[in-house]
């Protein structure tokens, strides 16, 4: 299903001796006082979440893709809503997740292959569509030997195979039932053939009829389609995978992703028809998109509704350093305008966001906020930090440089290590992400028992330190731990103490600090300046001048000034160049700053033809 692309990454590790921290102590390593009395709660009950996504992933189970480094991997996700439950299913997990929140995520192991399919694979890019009261999954195959499986309880994780084997296969699979009852198979993966789609029986799943070509990437004319992390086609011919039919207003949005997995800017596309099968037309911006930021990347995915009639989407994030199939997963609120244009919302997308109503509640305020950012902005980009120790070129500041593909390492993975980030003055925290990096992990496939443990210290003047937050007794994996506080805190300085890692290094690819930082927000943008060259009309130049205020920009842009659906954050530049534009259409932009306080007013609309 994926680009067959293995690139070669050399580590020179050295580790350096440097002072340890307080273990156990009551004085931290510079002489500071340290309190565990009276910790901050974490929300027990969060409103928001941040992606990416906070559930304890598998680690790869093939063997080949670990020479690099093991590390955890999944993609491809589904999340379908049954008896008002999310149940999550992505790519070699060994099982699946439900919630009841969109927050708390429970995982059932459940093996839905058997031993003579002979493959690494454990359900990759799986099928899952509901079906009157059953819930249905079929995994990717090129084979006819795979079974479907159905459940009425798989929050129970009791299964029964609906068909043994399912004649036609597929890789990429997606199931549709439409209104009238009909069924539809959509599959395809590839950089030389399209989507196909077919009716299948809803009862026997035999095929009606030969699958038809759907649709096929047109990169001549949409500048994202290109592969290549920028959009060259210099390596290879784009992919085309990934399907998902939605219906909206009687009208049917076949959703495909493109152009690879490993880029920042793999993204879900939509064509939209008046049938199942077709014939469908295009939107020319990409609909799932989310080439910048600190998490990259929202390509094969799939839209569903909250049990509140919301729109979400769900779908893969890249991080493509010890393997390009190294990827994680991420939920941005979706939905469809007036004109019944389909979109995603990617702007602040690996901010806080406020998660769905609570289920039972019927007077839950949340369900208004629902898929809104919450203005809390990263407090510690590029800030000072200080360690207890470094591993080689593995240094400090990558773990507030707001990219997941660098990270800082300790020495070890032992107790009592540590980092501190300085948010430069005294701010207003709400919440903190933790996310680890795998360094020198030795974890193959699905492991149980899998935990981290920590505690994380404020203080106001980096030297008297208060406990903020006491996991040193959790027994969950968080690999991307997000701590939503019950009560914001007033402090400039946080640490955060390993108790126990799950294996290999204490290491973060990002220690992220949300909320409010007591000043002014940015001054807006002056000088924004579009030049798209008559050369090649799917590329633009974006330059503007630089505001001291800000640490970074959203660029926003569409087809028309009111549906500037498509948004790019870039960190410490100013200057973006755009190659995802259809070549037949105007197209219009604007800008606005960023910084620890908030967002600036947005630039006059820009249109460029």
């Amino acid at each position: 299903m994926f680009t067959k692309l293995l690139y070669k990454v050399f580590l020179f590790i050295v580790i350096l001796p440097v002072p340890q921290v307080f273990p156990q102590s009551k004085v931290d390593n510079k002489g500071g006082s340290l309190s565990d009395r009276r910790p901050a709660l974490p929300n027990s009950s969060p409103r928001t979440y941040c992606n990416p996504l906070n559930i304890d992933y598998g680690y790869t189970p093939i063997p080949n893709f670990t020479e690099w480094g093991r590390h955890r991997a999944t993609a491809d996700p589904v999340i379908v809503t049954y008896k008002g439950d999310y149940y999550l299913f992505s790519t070699n997990q060994w099982g699946y997740w439900w919630s009841s929140d969109m927050s708390n995520w429970h995982f059932i192991s459940r093996l839905f292959l058997k031993p003579y399919h002979k493959v690494y694979d454990e359900l990759c890019a799986p099928a899952v569509w509901v079906q009157g009261d059953t819930m249905f999954v079929f995994g990717s195959t090129y084979t006819s030997n795979f079974p479907i499986w159905m459940s009425t309880n798989p929050k129970g994780n009791e299964w029964k195979e609906a068909v043994d084997s399912f004649e036609i296969g597929g890789w990429d699979p997606a199931f549709f039932l439409d209104d009238d009852g009909k069924l539809y198979m959509y599959n395809g993966s590839s950089n030389r053939y399209p989507l196909y789609g077919i009716e299948v029986d809803r009862k026997t799943f035999d095929p009606k009829g030969t699958r038809k070509e759907m649709y096929m990437l047109e990169d001549w004319r949409y500048g994202w389609q290109r592969f290549g992390e920028h959009y060259d086609n210099t390596f290879l011919d784009p992919f085309i995978e990934g399907a998902w039919m939605t219906k909206h207003n009687g009208k049917y949005y076949l959703q495909y992703g493109a152009p690879g997995t490993e880029f920042s800017g793999y993204a879900d596309g939509v064509v939209v028809g008046d049938h199942p099968l077709g014939p469908f037309t295009p939107q020319s911006l990409p609909f799932s998109f989310k080439p910048g930021g600190f998490a990259r990347g929202a390509g094969h995915g799939a839209t569903f509704k909250d049990p509140f009639n919301k729109w979400w989407h769900v779908s893969t994030i890249a991080i493509s350093v010890k393997n390009n199939f190294e990827r994680r997963i991420g939920i941005w609120p979706a939905g469809f305008d007036k004109d019944d244009v389909m979109y995603m919302n990617s702007a602040f997308g690996d901010y806080p966001y406020y998660l769905p109503g609570k289920n039972g509640s019927a007077n839950d305020t949340n369900r208004a906020e629902a898929g809104v950012f919450t203005g809390w902005m990263l407090l510690n980009y590029n800030k000072p930090v200080t360690v207890s120790s470094t591993l080689g070129s593995y240094y400090p500041n990558f773990a507030v440089d707001e990219d997941i593909k660098t990270y800082w390492s300790a020495a070890s993975g032992n107790k009592g290590e540590w980092i501190s980030t300085d948010l430069g003055n005294i701010a207003t925290v709400r919440a903190i992400q933790i996310n680890y990096a795998d360094q020198d992990v030795d974890f193959l496939g699905k492991t149980k028992d899998v935990y981290h443990q920590y505690k994380l210290y404020h203080s106001a003047d980096g030297k008297k330190w208060t406990l903020l937050v006491d996991k040193s007794n959790n027994k969950t994996d968080v690999p991307h731990e997000y701590i939503e506080l019950q009560n914001p805190v007033q402090t400039r300085y946080l640490k955060l103490e390993n108790i126990h890692m799950p294996g290999g290094e204490f290491a973060l690819s990002g220690l992220r600090v949300f909320g409010n930082g007591n000043g002014s927000k940015p001054d807006s943008v002056k000088q924004f300046v579009v030049l798209r060259t008559e050369k090649d009309k799917r590329s633009a130049w974006l330059k503007w001048s630089p505001v001291d205020n800000a640490y970074a920009y959203n660029i926003y842009m569409g087809i028309a000034p009111d549906k500037l659906y498509n948004c790019v954050m870039v960190y410490s530049s100013n200057e973006y160049y755009c190659k995802t534009m259809d070549k037949e259409k105007p197209y219009y932009f604007s800008i606005e700053a960023i910084n620890e306080n908030g967002v600036s007013a947005r630039t006059k609309i820009v249109r460029v033809d």
